[in-house]
């Protein structure tokens, strides 16, 4: 059985959408949209995984990241 990378067990990040997606590339929309972000100023409460991290590091420019 694989070991689970987790970075911490049932921890939660709160994701905000601060910037627009007009002009941004098609994989930074999926990754904003794969957080569950709508439109600007939309929060959302996520897991902390490695995958989540990945997304919110991809579009780092465009979210505000804090733990909850």
């Amino acid at each position: 059985m694989a070991k689970s990378q987790n970075t911490g067990a049932g921890k939660k990040l709160k994701v905000t959408l601060v910037r627009s997606l007009f002009g941004t590339g098609k994989r930074h929309i999926a990754c904003v949209k794969g957080l569950g972000l709508r439109r600007i100023r939309h929060s959302v409460e996520v897991e902390d995984t490695p995958s989540v991290r990945g997304m919110i590091n991809k579009v780092a420019y465009m979210v505000k990241c804090e733990e909850v």
